[in-house]
């Protein structure tokens, strides 16, 4: 059983419907998982276990989804990571999807499933159509989670042909793309200075933007400029900019592989292997 499917069973154990009946922390006491708040350095969660019982540690925030977040996130590393500790900087999922580590992805996974489990999300996604990042912080209030969480789900929920991503000044941090979006399309690696994005990330006032631009904006291949994409952009946390991006052309989700794209190089075997 996958982590979000465990999270996602945990929530059809207890009954629940309806989101504001999400509690974790009695998710957190019900699986023996008791949770202080305290000030911690150099991390957002600590995870001590024995046996049975378990503290989570939590950094006092004023984001309430963050705080929802941290303490999902190790009841994920609880529920099956057992017999670890952990230090997590879990206050953005962000910045675990940029590192290589399992275990914070999968606790992440289960975090992401309990908070927001597809059950409850999806039919709300489907009965706002093709959200903007206005509807997103609507349903991050719903769901009480935070605005990059809620996007992540979004593009995991598999119900848009969307591509999410982050940009910062080091360019790309990270990205995560619809399960059915061709993983052929290659994201640029720096914001092109037609986006609306760069506009966002070199000036200020406006916290949003959204319009379409030409595919070649956000794709480097090569047959990019046959296509529109719809581009929906916001300022995120310490100079980022969080982008949503719809496929809104259905020959892009058909499109076959492009041995062109991106910078590859051969394996052992002579098979091309990509650069993500």
């Amino acid at each position: 059983m996958s982590p979000g499917e465990q999270a996602e069973k945990l929530v059809a154990d207890f009954g629940i419907t309806s989101p504001e009946d999400l509690d974790v922390e009695a998710f957190a006491f019900d699986a023996g998982l008791e949770v202080e708040y305290q000030e911690l350095q150099g991390c957002e969660a600590t995870l001590v276990g024995f046996e049975n019982r378990a503290i989570a540690t939590v950094r006092p925030s004023t984001v309430v989804g963050r705080k929802r977040f941290s303490i999902a996130h190790e009841l994920g590393h609880w529920t099956m990571h057992r017999g670890r500790s952990f230090r997590c900087r879990v206050d953005d999922p962000g910045d675990n999807l940029a590192s290589n580590k399992d275990f914070e992805k999968h606790a992440d996974e289960y975090a992401s499933h309990l908070l927001m489990p597809r059950p409850i999300f999806q039919p709300m996604v489907k009965a706002i159509g093709k959200p903007g990042f206005r509807q997103i912080n609507d349903l991050a209030e719903t769901f009480t989670s935070s605005r990059t969480a809620t996007c992540i789900r979004l593009a995991q929920i598999d119900t848009l042909p969307v591509v999410v991503a982050c940009y910062g000044e080091d360019g790309l941090r990270w990205h995560v793309r619809a399960p059915d979006v061709p993983k052929r399309w290659f994201l640029r690696g720096a914001l092109d200075d037609d986006s609306f994005a760069y506009e966002l990330a070199t000036s200020s006032g406006a916290e949003m933007k959204q319009g379409k631009q030409p595919a070649e904006v956000w794709f480097e291949n090569s047959d990019a400029g046959n296509f529109e994409v719809m581009e929906h952009c916001a300022r995120g946390r310490q100079g980022e900019v969080l982008v949503l991006i719809y496929l809104v052309d259905a020959e892009m989700m058909e499109a076959g592989y492009d041995p062109d794209a991106g910078t590859r190089r051969y394996s052992e075997r002579g098979s091309y292997i990509s650069r993500r």
